[in-house]
């Protein structure tokens, strides 16, 4: 395990309801560097959630070890709670106070808060400061839920589908604000089942399968394990010698290729050379190919090969 990491997990497992009971979380070992974002990936069910609630402290583990900072978050919940922030799904606000009251009351329990207005501005609520907590919209309440979470200007930030329920401009106002407190050293692990978010913000992702991770890595990384892909149209007075099956291109044995009429996809490990011999064989036998793409394989086709989830993951 990496001994620099200021997040740890050893063969964390957490069940539900006993035996036989339910296992959410099924022996997943991790660890996340400082001041880099983490992500949980997995759709819904895949055992985000409880994770996070165990890395957090919040549950205990029915096994295994998990480590804070250096501490058992749930154990030694006193001396981890004041370096770390957590945003969950079910926030229990108290309906009848303001966006300030409530922010000024979570405050009074820190050691050294941001001031209320200051933190209200980060999330896009100042102007919302004076409004019950029961006239703000889902998102809204989203918001307020962060705001709690980096009131104490955390070391450690544990965010669960912080986006969810936003509308574009605020969840890009979110990713912007993440975006500069890991700039400033703050370490964030986050729960999404946005495939955009997980590209977008995490410099490393683990994607969750029946409480199991199945795939680990940068997005890049965990993409690059799917083939890119080319597609063309060939010309339709093209006669099936001209067709690249009938061609094998030179050096790339790994090339599959697969023709639908006049329409070809190759998917390759190599796109550049690939498309090199592509681009040569078509001069070379004097073909326009039509419609023409190459574009390396996404963390959606990853994501989809490696959970062997055939249901539709939102963007």
């Amino acid at each position: 395990m990496d001994q620099s990491a200021v997040i740890t997990a050893e063969r964390l497992t957490r069940r539900f309801g006993g035996r036989p009971g339910h296992d959410a979380v099924r022996g997943i070992d991790l660890a996340v560097r400082r001041g880099e974002l983490f992500a949980l990936l997995g759709t819904n069910g895949a055992g985000k959630t409880s994770a996070l609630e165990v890395l957090a402290g919040l549950a205990q583990p029915t096994s295994g070890t998990v480590r804070v900072l250096g501490q058992d978050p749930f154990r030694s919940r006193r001396l981890v709670r004041s370096r770390i922030g957590i945003m969950l799904q079910s926030r229990g606000f108290a309906a009848d106070l303001t966006v300030a009251e409530t922010v000024s009351t979570w405050a009074g329990t820190l050691t050294s808060p941001r001031p209320v207005d200051e933190v209200l501005e980060l999330v896009g609520l100042l102007t919302r400061r004076n409004v019950r907590v029961r006239q703000l919209s889902g998102g809204e309440q989203q918001r307020l839920g962060l705001a709690l979470a980096i009131l104490g200007k955390p070391e450690v930030l544990f965010l669960d589908e912080p986006t969810a329920g936003l509308d574009p401009a605020a969840r890009k106002q979110t990713w912007a604000l993440i975006s500069d407190l890991l700039l400033s050293g703050t370490t964030v692990l986050l729960t999404t089942h946005q495939l955009i978010e997980a590209s977008a913000l995490a410099d490393r992702l683990a994607i969750l399968r029946h409480g199991r991770i199945v795939g680990l890595g940068t997005p890049e990384q965990l993409a690059a394990t799917r083939p890119a892909r080319i597609t063309f149209h060939l010309p339709t007075a093209a006669s099936p010698p001209h067709h690249p099956t009938s061609t094998p291109l030179p050096h790339l044995p790994q090339v599959v290729a697969t023709i639908n009429d006049s329409f070809v996809t190759l998917e390759t490990p190599d796109l550049q050379s690939t498309l090199t011999e592509v681009l040569a064989w078509a001069r070379d036998n004097n073909l326009h190919l039509h419609d023409l793409t190459a574009r390396p394989a996404s963390l959606e086709e990853a994501f989809l090969a490696i959970t062997g989830s055939s249901e539709e993951v939102a963007a």
